[in-house]
């Protein structure tokens, strides 16, 4: 009785450690995101459990069994046959028992099938190397969804502050026209237009607080966390934008390193493959076997023991191999165009982002000067107002919120396209290591 207490508080125990491992494994999947959420702790989120990653792994599992499932088609058999018989003897028969159970071990392996094996081998593992750089492709493009989706929440809050600085300013000039319309100093149409505009910033600022909360609601389902918005986030420091490498170079490494593009390769490697080895569904195949039986009924014609080395040549198979045959060959003629469409679209696309990166250096050389004149002239204004001599400092502050917003976008979208450029020369993330 007391084993059997020991027994039931030990499964018990079990039962413990097990729930509270399934409890703490749930808590750390719905641990919130931190505030301020960075930058990167998000990218490092891009890498961790999402639909897209899991597709990505499955087809990686799936071509990791298929490839051992090709490796095992010539293992040896082994197979156990037992079989209780009864029959009724003939009449000139040696033994007249009815009893006619017999047990059989065979053994077979196949020794060469003249290349089928081989090529289909070849062809799995050359599909296992697609799924590995298919499943980089997949990494590299969450690692940039969570970048753009990041980047557009802080252009949402630098907007919001901007509407907001905006809405503040024409407010008070519709408070102050209502005051002086109702001493008579200012006009009827006069205060309709500030209140048309004060009413134009309110729309601005409710789109702009919307866009707010779109943002974060793309950048928790990028993070594979829609219940979590995400609250305030830590803009980046970046560093200086670096000259731009030559165009030749870019295309070069790409057409070398790009993960989609071997991707294709490997398909295709594949695909050969596997016609080589539809071709020689016809070659003859050449296997061993072996046998130990025992018999209840002994008889002339049995044998305890038989080995065989057996030549099949397969003679007639109708037209299932020319079919399967030329299904393979028309699939290499399939994996050859997609690898031709995919360089040439890579080469105008690597050259698209090199033109924007340039452009949009460019344009922050603008914003630079264009943000050294608004410091100057807000400063002139706030001189100005103290002197009551202007009131155009609102617009100067709203303009200063306006080129804060530009340099921003124009920051995001440098390090988006960077980005963006690596991941096509297979420069934004190495492949993990093999383990298969």
């Amino acid at each position: 009785m007391s084993r059997f207490l020991r027994l039931v508080a030990h499964r018990y125990r079990l039962l413990l450690q097990t729930s509270a491992l399934c409890f703490s494994q749930s808590v750390l999947a719905v641990e919130p995101l931190p505030t301020p959420l960075t930058l990167q702790y998000a990218l490092e989120l891009a890498d961790q459990t999402h639909p897209e990653r899991s597709l990505a792994d499955a087809g990686l599992a799936q071509a990791q069994a298929h490839r051992s499932q090709v490796g095992a088609s010539d293992d040896i058999h082994i197979a156990l046959t037992a079989e209780l018989r009864a029959i009724e003897p003939s009449e000139i028969a040696v033994y007249d028992t009815r009893n006619d159970s017999l047990a059989r071990l065979s053994l077979s392996k196949q020794l060469y099938d003249f290349g089928r094996t081989a090529h289909a081998e070849e062809a799995a593992e050359a599909g296992l190397e697609s799924q590995q750089w298919q499943l980089l492709e997949v990494r590299q493009q969450r690692r940039l969804d969570v970048m753009a989706r990041f980047f557009d929440v802080l252009l949402a809050d630098l907007e919001f502050a901007r509407d907001n600085e905006a809405l503040s300013i024409d407010y008070i000039r519709f408070d102050r026209a209502r005051t002086k319309n109702e001493l008579g100093k200012v006009s009827d149409i006069e205060m309709l237009e500030l209140e048309s505009s004060y009413q134009l910033s309110r729309h601005k600022l409710t789109a702009s607080r919307n866009r707010q909360r779109i943002t974060r609601s793309q950048l928790a389902i990028s993070l594979n966390r829609p219940l979590d918005l995400p609250g305030d986030l830590e803009s980046p420091e970046f560093e200086s934008v670096q000259e731009l490498p030559d165009i030749e170079p870019l295309v070069e490494q790409a057409l070398r390193e790009n993960p989609r593009l071997k991707t294709l390769h490997a398909e295709l490697q594949a695909a050969q493959k596997q016609l080589q080895a539809s071709e020689a569904e016809d070659n003859p195949i050449l296997r061993a076997e072996l046998e130990a039986a025992a018999y209840k009924r002994e008889l002339g014609g049995r044998n305890p023991l038989t080995a065989a080395l057996v030549f099949e040549l397969p003679l007639y198979q109708g037209d299932r191999v020319e079919a399967r045959v030329a299904e393979q060959r028309a699939l290499v003629q399939q994996k050859q165009a997609e690898l031709s469409v995919y360089e040439l679209a890579l080469r105008q696309q690597l050259l698209d982002y090199w033109l924007e990166l340039d452009r949009l250096r460019i344009e922050l050389e603008g914003l630079h000067v264009t943000g050294d004149y608004r410091d100057l002239y807000l400063d002139r204004s706030r001189t100005l107002y103290d002197l009551d001599m202007a009131t155009d400092l609102g617009d100067s502050m709203t303009q200063i919120a306006d080129i804060q917003f530009e340099r921003a976008k124009n920051a995001y979208q440098i390090q988006l396209t960077q980005a963006r450029i690596k991941a096509l020369t297979g420069d934004l993330l190495v492949p993990q290591e093999k383990k298969y």
